[in-house]
């Protein structure tokens, strides 16, 4: 089954500061460690007040943020072009971090998929708070 994969995501998580970064070591390990999902990238964006960004290397965020661990997470999946898209949808004044990640656990399903002749042709990622509003729309009714 080495030659299947499950589903590929990102997700770009915005912050008020660099202060914030290290709550997500913890669970992103914990995580990590279940084979729940492999991590292909991990980049840290900073956007600045004018409007500038840049990636920021997870080793130079120091010990006190909790990402040192994560410094060799890049695949080279993501590159300039990613950089910038994830700045555009940023605040200025913030910093994010931005995961590329795959979802293992669907691994012997989409074998057997593809052993059954079944392909892919529609997904996308439904966002929990839109799932939770359609959810409270429902019981309201």
């Amino acid at each position: 089954m080495d030659d299947v994969h499950g589903p590929v995501d990102f997700v770009l998580v915005e912050f008020p500061g660099e202060d914030s970064l290290g709550r997500l070591a913890g669970p992103l390990t914990q995580i990590l460690d279940s084979g729940i999902v492999h991590l292909w990238d991990l980049l840290v964006v900073r956007k600045d007040s004018d409007g500038t960004f840049s990636g920021v290397d997870v080793a130079d965020l120091g010990d006190g943020v909790g990402l040192a661990g994560f410094a060799g997470a890049r695949s080279g999946l993501l590159g300039d072009d990613d950089l910038k898209a994830a700045a555009d949808t940023m605040e200025p004044g913030t910093v994010a971090v931005l995961i590329v990640y795959e979802n293992t656990w669907a691994r012997p399903f989409v074998s057997a998929a593809m052993d059954a002749g079944g392909q892919v042709i529609a997904s996308q990622r439904i966002p929990g708070p839109d799932i939770m509003a359609a959810l409270d729309a429902i019981e309201s009714d």
